[in-house]
């Protein structure tokens, strides 16, 4: 989609631009407002690459997961140093009884996600991410999404990653990481 969306931004520009050369002046008013956001919508379009083709490597290496009441939320956290992010807490694999808190890359899709994960956030928009599906391993990235209304595929779709191991002295292994793991999670474009 990502794809889809920059050949439209972009090519409505030209084929507008294309047709306002040979209309009256005045057609060139009534569309000036795209003339003006055309080009930033393109370039920002542009933008969503890098985190699209992240995904997809994710994807490629990690099976989806279904995941029901998952603790979440925009708060403070005290063992992951970029506080301004949202957190969820996903069991450990092989430790489904430990909890480990991953956060939210930067990026410009991340409003929907925080309105539904603030403290005072509406019930309704709350149960929108009581169910989540997860791809990923909770130690190194993942991909985290909430399923279609029908509940057959994931939309939504973020990276998520481990902050803590750099700034907190732990090693993925005191997480029972093991060699197999790091090299799956070097696949997904970690480590």
């Amino acid at each position: 989609m990502n794809v889809v969306g920059f050949i439209g931004w972009a090519g409505g520009w030209v084929a507008l631009l294309g047709v306002s050369l040979y209309l009256d002046d005045w057609v060139v008013w009534v569309f000036l407002p795209y003339f003006l956001y055309g080009p930033y919508r393109a370039l920002t379009q542009l933008q969503y690459f890098p985190a699209a083709l992240w995904i997809l490597r994710i994807l490629r290496t990690y099976p989806w997961q279904v995941l029901h009441g998952v603790p979440c939320g925009l708060s403070d956290r005290p063992e992951v140093p970029s506080r301004h992010y949202g957190w969820f807490e996903l069991p450990i694999p092989g430790r489904p009884d430990q909890l480990l808190p991953v956060v939210f890359t930067r990026h410009l899709r991340l409003e929907w996600w925080s309105r539904r994960m603030a403290p005072r956030a509406k019930p309704c928009l709350k149960a929108q991410i009581e169910e989540i599906w997860f791809a990923g391993d909770v130690r190194f990235v993942g991909v985290i999404a909430v399923p279609t209304r029908k509940g057959l595929a994931p939309r939504r779709l973020h990276v998520i990653e481990q902050r803590m191991d750099a700034q907190s002295g732990r090693r993925f292994i005191d997480w029972g990481a093991g060699p197999d793991d790091i090299e799956r999670g070097q696949q997904a474009g970690v480590c």
